[in-house]
């Protein structure tokens, strides 16, 4: 993104700036803030947006995949979903990505990894499950026997 009045290459920007940049509407950016968790601005007093490099990014690839791809909004997603936030950006950028640590979503990536259970952990919680309704099978029992002996 071209520097305006001497702003640095890694200078946060507004979003009538990256609105200008982009060609894309303001109220635009914000309803694609909506649909892709990718794009993460920082927020200030009074819901003011500052993207950093990293959102710019991002948002130049989901405009590339809409406008010139040709994909929908949730086709969009998917393919960000498949391909992951990196793979696309390094696609885009011919291959490397500008800042390889910093355009992955760290939280997405956190977030896959928790939910992503092997087999074993599922075989767990599938023994957890049967172990939690034979406690409440019993419970459920010497609860009536109370309730008959307090009669």
């Amino acid at each position: 993104m071209a520097s305006k009045a001497g702003k640095s290459p890694n200078a946060f920007r507004t979003i009538s700036e990256v609105s200008e940049f982009m060609g894309v509407p303001q109220h635009v950016l914000r309803f694609w803030e909506s649909k892709f968790s990718q794009i993460c601005p920082m927020k200030r007093g009074g819901g003011r947006r500052y993207y950093r490099p990293e959102d710019i990014e991002i948002i130049e690839a989901i405009r590339k995949l809409l406008h010139e791809d040709g994909y929908t909004i949730k086709g969009a997603q998917k393919y960000l979903k498949e391909h992951g936030v990196k793979n696309v950006l390094k696609n885009m950028n011919g291959g490397t990505p500008k800042d390889a640590e910093t355009t992955e979503n760290d939280y997405e990536t956190q977030i896959l990894n928790i939910t992503q259970k092997s087999s074993q952990s599922i075989n767990d919680d599938a023994d957890m499950i049967v172990s939690l309704k034979t406690l409440r099978t019993r419970l459920e029992r010497v609860r009536r026997h109370l309730r008959g002996n307090a009669t």
